[in-house]
């Protein structure tokens, strides 16, 4: 029928002699409006074409997307704990990596004994504690919960800039010995005692008895722990009744809001690298980072991935762009015999060509738009979900994401569609009109 149509087109043409170059045949609006009849009449194939861009668009706009979401949670939960703050890790790392800990190797070189010595000799240091960490059942009377427990000095709550709801935290005596004296997270305290007053009660964690001497106030999750899960003990309890050792796994202090950072971190490297005997030629063997030294690190991790998955997601779009030009193969041998009519009349290989490149694009910008409509809705859903679990999750659709969509969905038109269009110009209008 298509070509019906488009054969009395050209008959009429010729039947008013109008010269080929004036026709609808020259003009963008003409060369599209033709494409949109040839659309219309193969619905199936034209939308079966276009999915592999669709596909591939939609899978650009919701990486991207998703991966600025992500980051936003991690900077959230990374500035919750302050932007004054500085921690020692055990391990070295170099200025963009993360340290050796992190990655779950087992470092014992760092000692509260380092916390110490960066607290009497770093005056800009306003508060610092050290950390141990270990998991087990806490227990009263019938009820029971797993939890993490965590062992800290009596600074903590000014480190953590955390208060107390009720009751009060341990001081610096018990904090300093081995004293059975814990401090329930605020959603482990209802877990225990629900409507009870905790105060005062004891408690079994991993078969010792503790004394319950303060509720944390509810705090949610930062720096990607739940504050609320948590039973903090005494640092020395910790590490000797505990979990049976003798260093700490990080070391995290608050500094003046009013100290430059950089001179505090150099400060507290140079007594380390003294207390550790590390000589000038050594590295260290601990890292020092701040706050924003993370956000720096981390910002360029996830740019790096989200880069890294969008260029994977892309390959789907050189998948659909190979699809259109066998799509487009196959309409040229369709319309050979169209192709040789228009010649007969005047068209020029360029006419041709333009027609059939332009539906080669027109493909897929369409599947480009509705890639970037599909994309943008299940980010927004991916977003929604995460904000209903209560995580601080950014929903961003950013223009320069739908700008490389769109640029990207012509890209692959014009690439994949120039083959197709230029073997349709290069057809000999006698052959083409005995075309069976």
């Amino acid at each position: 029928m298509i070509q019906n149509l488009q054969y009395c087109l050209c008959f009429k043409i010729l039947q008013k002699k109008v010269p080929y170059k004036y026709t609808y045949f020259m003009s963008l609006f003409a060369l599209i409006k033709n494409s949109l009849v040839v659309f219309r009449g193969n619905r199936q194939r034209t939308f079966l074409t276009m999915l592999g861009v669709i596909i591939g668009i939609a899978s650009v706009i919701v990486i991207m997307s998703v991966g600025a979401g992500a980051q936003s949670l991690i900077f959230s939960q990374i500035t919750s704990v302050g932007s004054n703050l500085i921690g020692v890790l055990p391990g070295y790392s170099d200025d963009n990596g993360p340290p050796a800990s992190i990655m779950g190797i087992v470092i014992t070189s760092l000692k509260h004994e380092d916390a110490l010595a960066i607290r009497n000799e770093v005056k800009e240091i306003e508060a610092i504690t050290s950390y141990v960490r270990g998991i087990g059942t806490a227990q009263y009377l019938n009820q029971k919960t797993d939890t993490t427990f965590v062992g800290v000095t009596h600074e903590y709550p000014v480190v953590e800039s955390a208060q107390i709801e009720k009751g009060s935290f341990f001081d610096e005596a018990q904090g300093s010995s081995i004293t059975r004296v814990v401090v329930l997270g605020y959603q482990t305290a209802i877990d225990l005692f629900g409507d009870t007053d905790p105060i005062g009660k004891r408690i079994k964690l991993k078969r010792e008895s503790f004394r319950v001497a303060g509720v944390m106030e509810k705090r949610g999750t930062e720096g990607f722990q739940n504050q609320d899960d948590l039973v903090i003990i005494p640092l020395p309890t910790a590490q000797k009744l505990m979990l049976g050792i003798n260093h700490v796994s990080m070391v995290r202090a608050r500094i003046d809001d009013n100290e430059p950072v950089e001179p505090v971190l150099e400060h507290v490297r140079a007594v380390l690298r003294d207390r550790h005997d590390i000589k000038s030629s050594q590295g260290d063997d601990f890292s020092v980072r701040a706050t924003a030294q993370a956000l720096n690190v981390l910002g360029d991790i996830t740019n790096a991935l989200k880069s890294f998955l969008a260029s994977i997601a892309a390959i789907s779009l050189i998948v659909g762009g190979i699809g259109i030009m066998n799509i487009m193969l196959v309409s040229v041998n369709e319309r050979t015999r169209e192709i040789g009519l228009r010649k007969a009349i005047g068209a020029t290989e360029g006419n041709i060509q333009s027609q059939f490149l332009t539906e080669a694009i027109l493909l897929t910008l369409a599947g480009g738009m509705i890639g970037i409509i599909l994309g943008a809705g299940l980010s927004g859903l991916v977003a929604l979900v995460a904000q209903y679990l209560e995580y601080d999750w950014l929903y961003s659709v950013s223009l320069t994401a739908i700008a490389i969509g769109v640029g990207v969905a012509g890209t692959v038109g014009t690439l994949f569609g120039w083959y197709p269009a230029r073997k349709a110009a290069k057809l000999e209008p006698v052959e083409a009109l005995r075309y069976e």
